[in-house]
């Protein structure tokens, strides 16, 4: 190495290490305070799930690749062009991050053989993959929350899922969210109505885009969901699936209408409304909202009787639905709805270093009654000015600060100042009674 390369060689070596790495795009850091609408509407959303006594799941986030192409369908978007798929380099399985929750929860329950005893109400949480371009709600990892009925056949529980999904709504403060609803039959009505849709957009194939013409054949059903504009008369004239329902299938629809009449709930039929997967029957469903532009869905489900079986379990009837948390999130935003209280219930104020051991001791007894307590942090060169921590006191949020000076220490007891009332009221508590004056404090708050 020459002598130039030498001197150079430390200096390279240092802009290697000061070169920043960023994340991936599409797939987003969430950090407080923002974290904090996260844990707000986790917190609802299991509140609820408990009341309808749904219970929780938590799932892999990489299943087989198999799975989806067995669940979802070869000639599907997700299939085809969105899944992150990669092979084992272990041995050689072929897996993939998964797209949606659905196909795993499905796969957990036959795996483990959760219907044994009948059936369940399940719930999970979690972050999806897909490969697509991010944008405004729309993202490479984004996060579902699911709830799903399985082992149970009849209307009921297809109308109980939709009161579910309509009550989070409620307890979240959602405005402006509508229902539509569609049944999708059975296998046998829908093949007579996909012949039937088939032929009618083959005499118009001049009208069909690219897209549509790939899918003519494959699955003709998400035609139905185009938005190109050229082709919107043609799919408004196409045969509706709804005229093609047999006794059986109108009856389910029909009970689950008569559900929601009964409870309120209003809904507009649209017999254009499919689903993305092959696995759905009977009712299908979705909740928009008009104020997120074109990612106005929020959440959608329905039945899907014959997945269980698909993926290799006893046939067995399943519904369930699945919700953005990235849009619903956005719409609560949007509704200019304030962060959840982030501060502190009291910010303890300490002057010297000599006090922390005190102070630290109170601050635990305060937390273990339930009291959110923030200690004043030093920078290493000491604990900073009176001044400063009340500024850092005051910029907390907190209610309260909690004052370990060398004077009230020395009496055994705790300066209480008030940081919200016009008059920054102040008292002290005694060190030794803190189970006493921290109930005290905490119900004042």
């Amino acid at each position: 190495m020459s002598e130039s390369s030498k001197e150079n060689a430390p200096k390279a070596e240092k802009m290697a290490k000061a070169q920043k790495l960023v994340g991936v795009k599409g797939m987003n850091d969430i950090l407080p305070p923002e974290s904090a609408r996260w844990e707000w509407l986790e917190a609802q959303v299991r509140d609820l799930m408990a009341r309808y006594a749904y219970r929780n799941v938590r799932l892999p986030i990489v299943e087989p690749t198999a799975l989806f192409v067995r669940g979802l369908g070869e000639v599907t978007d997700i299939v085809e062009k969105e899944m992150y798929s990669f092979e084992d380099r272990l041995n050689g399985e072929q897996l993939t991050l998964r797209p949606e929750g659905t196909a795993g929860l499905v796969r957990a329950v036959v795996e483990h053989n959760l219907l044994y005893e009948g059936g369940k109400r399940l719930y999970y949480m979690g972050p999806m993959f897909r490969h697509e371009r991010p944008q405004r709600g729309r993202y490479r990892q984004f996060h579902q929350i699911g709830a799903e009925v399985l082992g149970f056949g009849g209307a009921e529980v297809d109308a109980e899922l939709i009161l579910l999904a309509n009550d989070l709504w409620k307890v979240l403060g959602l405005k402006d969210v509508r229902l539509e609803l569609n049944s999708l039959g059975q296998p046998a009505e829908r093949q007579a109505h996909r012949a039937a849709l088939i032929a009618h957009l083959e005499k118009h194939s001049d009208v069909l885009d690219e897209e549509a013409k790939r899918r003519l054949h494959s699955n003709p059903l998400r035609i139905l969901d185009t938005k190109n504009p050229a082709m919107q008369s043609v799919v408004e004239a196409a045969p509706r699936l709804l005229d093609f329902l047999g006794e059986a299938s109108l009856a389910h629809f029909n009970a689950v209408k008569a559900i929601l009449d009964a409870n309120g709930v209003a809904y507009s039929i649209n017999p254009r409304l499919v689903r993305g997967m092959d696995y759905y029957n009977l009712t299908v469903f979705e909740f928009i909202t008009t104020r997120l532009g074109s990612q106005g869905t929020i959440c959608g489900g329905g039945r899907y009787d014959y997945l269980i079986e698909q993926i290799g379990g006893k046939p067995s009837p399943a519904v369930g639905w699945a919700l953005g948390v990235e849009r619903v999130l956005e719409l609560i935003k949007e509704q200019g709805e304030a962060l959840p209280d982030l501060a502190p219930d009291v910010y303890a104020i300490i002057p010297e270093a000599a006090a922390l051991p005190v102070a630290m001791q109170v601050l635990q007894a305060l937390r273990a009654q339930g009291v959110s307590a923030q200690m004043h942090a030093g920078s290493g060169e000491g604990m900073g000015s009176m001044k400063s921590q009340f500024k850092k006191a005051d910029a907390s949020g907190a209610r309260f600060a909690l004052v370990f000076g060398a004077e009230e220490l020395a009496q055994g007891r705790v300066a209480v100042k008030s940081l919200r009332d016009g008059e920054g009221a102040q008292r002290t508590e005694s060190l030794s009674t803190v189970a006493d004056w921290g109930h005290s404090l905490q119900s004042t708050l």
